[in-house]
Order: structure tokens, then sequence, then C-alpha cells
């Protein structure tokens, strides 16, 4: 009896085939990698553009708040329109004009030199040393009510109280407010672009000359500037001052302007 082994052939790929297989799964993976890095590379440039956005936002918000604040004209412009500068307000009211019927009352006199005068009903805090009382401010420049130049602007004194204020030393303003206002103000405070920032300046005093970089404290606002522009629109005794705000910003490749105007009170 004889036996017959039969075998049969292994199964296999040829090399074809594998080549084959192999160009297939680089198209599909080609393919594949374009579906997925469009969406992905359109996220991060949204996130990007967001986060400009959110920080161009933030910087203007913020010199919108300090703006709001700023003694009536004076506000002023330097740099070809990459810098801002006004004076801080921190209170103010209505000064004593005239007496009582009793005779009573301490008047604040603007044909000497006065030392003290009575608040129409009170501050909000009593001011203190390395404040100002400033009447009457008209411009920001210029030699006759203009507190930069500082003759309408007096020092305040230790004694004073939310309801009475000391001049230190006895000071004349040169000018009556028709309103009978006074503002108390601390400091001047500067918004500066230069080399891809904006910059916040403030504790530099007030200075009668505009400087684009005051020599004290400085603070970065918002890095990623391409280009700013500040204008100033003083108005008229009929309609408030506009300060018009235009920052832009860059990040690889992405760019967002905004565009922020504030409304300032100019009547002194």
């Amino acid at each position: 009896m004889s036996r017959h082994s039969s075998h049969s052939p292994r199964a296999g790929f040829t090399l074809v085939e594998l080549v084959v297989v192999i160009v297939i799964v680089g198209i599909l993976s080609a393919l594949g990698g374009k579906l997925i890095v469009a969406p992905v590379s359109g996220y991060m440039d949204l996130v990007r553009r967001t986060r400009l956005v959110d920080q161009a936002d933030l910087a203007l918000r913020r010199m919108q708040r300090d703006i709001r604040s700023a003694l009536p004209n004076s506000i002023r412009i330097g740099g070809g329109g990459t810098a801002l500068e006004f004076i801080n307000t921190t209170d103010g009211g209505r000064y004593r004009r005239y007496q009582d019927s009793a005779g009573n009352g301490d008047v604040l006199d603007f044909s000497a030199a006065d030392s003290s005068f009575d608040v129409l009903g009170s501050l909000s805090r009593a001011p203190g040393a390395g404040q100002f009382i400033v009447v009457y401010n008209v411009a920001a420049g210029g030699a006759t009510g203009n507190a930069y130049g500082g003759d309408n602007r007096s020092p305040i004194g230790a004694a004073s109280t939310v309801a009475n204020i000391e001049l230190g030393p006895a000071f004349q303003f040169p000018l009556q407010s028709p309103y009978q206002r006074f503002f108390v103000v601390d400091e001047a405070v500067s918004y500066v672009c230069s080399g891809g920032q904006l910059i916040r300046y403030d504790n530099y005093g007030i200075p009668a000359a505009q400087s684009l970089t005051p020599a004290k404290a400085a603070s970065l606002v918002s890095p990623n500037v391409a280009a700013c522009t500040f204008s100033y629109d003083p108005g008229t005794t009929e309609r408030a001052g506009l300060v018009s705000l235009r920052l832009t910003l860059t990040e690889a490749g992405e760019s967002v302007t905004l565009i922020q105007q504030v409304h300032v009170v100019n009547t002194p």
C-alpha cells in the first residue's frame, strides 16, 4: 500500500501587491492629514485672533477708565498721535463764593492770595499731601488757565478736611469758575506706544512739557502693538470733548484693530 502526500502552496503578498498597499496607505494618510490639519490650523488661528481682540479690548477699556477721570481740558497728544497725557482727578466740588446772610463762611478770594475756603457740601474724603486744587482749567497749554503751567494749581495744606480746603501757601487763582467748581488732582498719567508695546506711566508729577518717556513708574498695558493712533477733539461749551483711540495688535501673522471713542467733560 503506497501513500501519496499532497502539499498546498503557502499564501502571501507579492512585491507588487506590497508596493500598491504602501502607495494607497500613503495617499490615504496624506488626505487624512489635510482633513485634520486644516480644522486644527483654523482653530489655532481663531484662538489667536480671540486672544488679540481680548487683549486690545482690555487695554482700551483701561485707557477709557483713566481718561474719564481726567481734569477738564488737560488731555494732550504727542509723538504724532502715539502718546496721550492727562492730569488725574481724585475728587472735586464747589467752592464758597459768598458768605451767608449772617456773614459766616470762608469764601475763596480771587482778588488776592487766599489761604483757605469752604466746600459747598463736602468731598468724598479729605485731600492729603501731594495733591493740588485746580480752578477753571481752560487749556493744556498757554500762560493762563493751564494746570500744567501751574498758574491755576495750588498745593493742598495738611489741615484740609472734607468741608474746608487749606491752601499751602496762600494762592491767588487767576480765573473764577462760572459754576464755582474746583478739582482735586494728584499727578499726570501718560499712555505711550513704543517698541511694539503700549505703556502706562504715572507717579512723575505734573510736568510743564509733555514727554514720550517720563522717567518714573512704567507698566506694560499690552504687547504685540503694531500701530496706535490717539486723537482729541476738545469740543465746545455745548458738547463734550472726544478722545479717539485706535489700537492694532499683531501676532504670528494675525492682526486685529480696535477703535474706542471716549467722551470727556471739558467744562471747567
